[in-house]
């Protein structure tokens, strides 16, 4: 691509997360704007839109358009136990101190289908504090929450997700929580009673409640420094005394004005404890 057309991308991308923000009132004006661009002209393709305007006009015209263009703004992908060594961090380390509170808060920030929030779920089962926690697991698209909610995955992801949760440190077997039919997999209505799915944007809402922990994997790389600092705030005032906060491994707080808020737990895992 020349750097002229490449200019004249980037123009129409501006226009179209204007018109997005404008008309539907998703905020990704301020995503790092070259994953961004890939996903969006990865999407071309999908919706026969021979240039970015060109989906933009579409979006100006067919509401329904847009529902189906968030899959594609949104980075949706995640595994039960994903990256086990950091669950097992979690269980050694958090753990201990959770069991100290009478009633817990949890909040799975960027939730997607909802596999990290029934990992901690399950986890919490085998600690026995699930009974008295409740996790909030949020997103930006509905989508996804439906999904989520439903707590249904297909079956064959389940060989991957099992090894997953016995380096996590599972404690029996990951066929414990949920009943296959066909090829499909139907979680313990046990784990799914513990969690509430819900709507809520890093970009442009606040924090709605004290939490004890907060999981936040894989969300802040995709925004640019400024959005990554108001998220970052967001999540700190979400977080009680003592509380511990979890990031990506490719995210950290090294460099952020709310680092001296937070002592490192476990570094390579990206777990914090606010001070």
């Amino acid at each position: 691509m020349s750097d002229g057309a490449d200019a004249e991308t980037d123009r129409q991308l501006v226009q179209l997360l204007d018109a997005v923000f404008h008309r539907y009132h998703y905020d990704f004006r301020s995503y790092a704007a070259a994953s961004l661009k890939r996903r969006v002209v990865a999407a071309l393709p999908h919706f026969r839109c021979a240039d970015i305007a060109a989906l933009a006009e579409g979006l100006a015209t067919d509401p329904k358009l847009f529902s189906d263009l968030l899959r594609h703004l949104t980075v949706q992908v995640s595994d039960f136990f994903r990256d086990p060594s950091y669950f097992l961090a979690v269980r050694e380390k958090v753990v201990p101190y959770l069991q100290t509170y009478p009633s817990l808060k949890l909040w799975v920030a960027g939730c997607a289908t909802g596999e990290e929030a029934y990992s901690f779920a399950i986890l919490l089962h085998e600690e026995g504090l699930l009974d008295r926690t409740l996790i909030y697991a949020t997103d930006i698209n509905p989508e996804s929450l439906r999904a989520a909610e439903a707590g249904i995955f297909d079956v064959d992801r389940f060989v991957r997700f099992s090894e997953n949760y016995l380096r996590a440190g599972g404690k029996a077997s990951l066929s414990d929580y949920y009943t296959a039919r066909y090829s499909s997999a139907m979680l313990d209505r046990r784990l799914r009673k513990s969690i509430l799915f819900s709507d809520h944007s890093l970009a442009t809402d606040s924090a709605f409640a004290e939490v004890q922990l907060v999981s936040c994997r894989n969300v802040l790389i995709y925004f640019d420094r400024g959005l990554q600092e108001r998220a970052l705030g967001v999540l700190k005032d979400s977080i009680c005394h003592r509380g511990f906060l979890g990031l990506g491994s490719r995210e950290s707080l090294r460099f952020s004005i709310y680092a001296p808020l937070f002592r490192e737990v476990v570094a390579a895992e990206r777990l914090y404890q606010r001070l």
